[in-house]
Parts: C-alpha cells; structure tokens; sequence
C-alpha cells in the first residue's frame, strides 16, 4: 500500500511541472514561434540523457522509440504549444483533461482491460472539475486551437497506452527509455519548425531561463517519472492524475498573476482533487473472478508478489515452497479442496498396538 502511494506520488510530479507551462510561455517565450519551442525543450534534454545513459535501442526498439516519441513528443510538444497560443488557458486545459477518457477507451481496445468503476467515476468527473476551475464566460473557441488541443491529447493518450503495452527491453531503464523518445521527437519536430516558422528565434535570457526550466525539469525529469508511473501503475490511475497540470496553471495564476479564485472555482479544485483520489482507488473484483494470490493476473494491476510466475504446463506454483503444498495449489483456482488421502504408507491406526506388542 505504502509503496502504491509512493508511485503515485512520484508520477504525480510530472503533471504539475507541466502546469508551469502556460504561466512559463506566456511570460518568458518568445510568441508565434510553438514549433521551435517543442524543439527547444525536448531535444536538448534528450540528448542530455543519452548522453548520461549512453544506450542505444536494439532490434524493434528503433520502430518503438521512433513511435512513441511521435505521439508522447513530436506530436504532443508542437499542437500543446499551438492550443496554448491560440486559445485561452482555461479552454486549453479542459481539452487537455479529456485524455482519462480517451485512455480508458483505448485501454479496453489495446489492452484488453476493462477499467474498475472507480476508475471511470474519476474520468468523467476530471474534466468536469477543470471545467469549473479555467474556463470563464465567453472564453473564445478558435477552431485550429480546439483542434490542435484535442489532436495533442489523443497523441499523449495513445503513447501512454502503448508505454505501457510495450514496456522497456530487458535491461534498460526509465532515463535511457525517456531519453530514446525525448531524441527521436525532438529530430521530428526540427524540419517542421524550419519549414512553418522559418529560423530558429535567437532566445534572450528570459527565454533562455523558460527553455532551460521547460528542458531540464518540465521535460526531462517530468517525463522520466511520468513512464515510470506508466511502467508500475494501471495506465487509467496515471492518466487522471494529468488534471494536476490545469490546477497548478490556475494556482500559479492565484500566486504569481494575481488572479481571484471565485468560490464556483474552489468547488471545481475540490472535485478534480477528488476524482484524482478516486481514481487511484482500486476496483472491486468483478463475480466470479477469483482473488486469490495465486492466481496470476492482468499485467500492471498488481504487485509482482502478486504476480509470480507458473511452471509450464500446468498450474501448479512454480515455487518449491507452494510445490509442497497440493492442497493450497488446488485451492488456487477456487474449487473446493479435494478431500485428504491417508498415507499408503502408514500402517492404520487399529494394528499399531498390535505391532508394538509383538515387538
């Protein structure tokens, strides 16, 4: 339990680096230039971390990497910059907190995996918290910005579903996976960028310091915790804590802009906190599933402890300790145990005085 809390509070970290990035754009970046922003921030840092790793990807880890730096960077990076430029910050981040709907639609047709209630409690109620905190009345809705939105989060969906389908190769960690993404989408968006935005802008030091916050900590440490998140936590417990983004933008608007927080605003607070709670809340068992710990299960919804391995054909334990315990092992798929056998072995109990006696 402690360490479940402990990964959810490792993950939790990422998105509310990323809530930074409304409030870093708009002071510090230079406008009309969110192509060569994405570039600024993710190839920098991913070289950074190829170069403290010094691994590269092997066999079908090429196609992989390439994949989901696309959707998690090369896509995401430029249409997050394009939604936060074109649209209101509010508009943006409720398009934005959509992405636990979209996951729990693409967890049950990739992986297989049909999301506890509590987990779909907390996806409808996310967004509706968000709403209530961002967006004001006769905030503008430019079509390209919506769209942009929308098309960023169904990119981050994707590749988190797929973080997790796929996994890390065998012997390779959380830094050199994150580093693989943050490298190949940062090469995509690059000819992009020159094509549609022309140079590349020569930041000043304001810049300088908003790329650097949004590179080192926005990025590549954020995105380092967020994949180990993915690789130990259900994918729809990860995806619900994205709504910590759109609150730490509209806290930093309270303490650094002076911006009011109407009491309508609290309540929205309070049920966006309550639906990333909720979300972390396993689900019950659905009747007729067994729950033993024997019984191997989904991959990703429990402990390795949980999760043990079984001896080829058959469902015997793999381990000696449960091999000696046949009554347990039957017991392990929920059937009644099969009634004790006396020792052919033993003498019966009635000749035993006898034996004795005639010794």
């Amino acid at each position: 339990m402690h360490r479940r809390w402990t990964d959810v509070a490792l993950t939790a970290v990422a998105p509310t680096t990323w809530g930074t990035t409304y409030l870093v754009t708009a002071e510090l970046l230079p406008a009309d230039r969110p192509l060569w922003s994405g570039a600024y921030r993710a190839l920098p840092a991913g070289l950074l971390l190829l170069a403290l790793t010094r691994h590269r990807p092997h066999g079908a880890w090429w196609w992989r990497a390439a994949l989901l730096g696309a959707l998690n960077i090369g896509a995401f990076f430029p249409l997050l910059f394009v939604a936060a430029y074109r649209l209101p910050g509010g508009t943006a981040a409720v398009l934005g907190a959509t992405q636990p709907l979209l996951v729990v639609a693409l967890t049950v047709a990739a992986l297989g995996t049909r999301p506890g209630r509590p987990a779909l409690l907390a996806a409808l109620a996310a967004p509706l918290g968000v709403a209530l905190v961002v967006l004001r009345p006769g905030a503008g809705l430019d079509l390209l910005g919506v769209a942009a939105g929308l098309a960023g989060t169904a990119a981050m969906a994707t590749g988190l579903v797929l973080t997790r389908r796929w996994g890390r190769p065998a012997g390779v960690g959380t830094l050199t996976a994150t580093s693989w993404q943050l490298v190949a989408g940062g090469l995509l968006i690059l000819p992009v960028a020159a094509a549609v935005e022309g140079a590349p802008p020569a930041p000043d030091r304001p810049a300088l310091l908003g790329y650097a916050w949004l590179g080192l900590v926005g990025t590549a440490l954020a995105y380092a915790l967020w994949f180990r998140g993915a690789a130990r936590l259900p994918v729809t417990r990860v995806s619900v804590l994205g709504a910590l983004s759109p609150l730490t933008a509209a806290a930093l608007g309270w303490l650094v802009l002076g911006q009011a927080l109407s009491p309508l605003q609290l309540v929205g607070f309070a049920v966006a906190v309550a639906a990333m709670v909720l979300g972390q809340l396993p689900g019950r068992p659905r009747p007729g599933e067994p729950s033993n710990r024997l019984t191997p299960a989904a991959p990703g919804s429990g402990s390795a402890a949980e999760t043990a391995p079984t001896s080829p054909g058959a469902d015997r334990p793999a381990s000696v300790a449960e091999a000696s315990r046949p009554a347990l092992s039957r017991r392990a798929d929920g059937a009644s145990p099969a009634p004790r056998r006396p020792d052919p072995a033993a003498p019966p109990a009635a000749t035993r005085p006898r034996r004795r006696a005639a010794a």
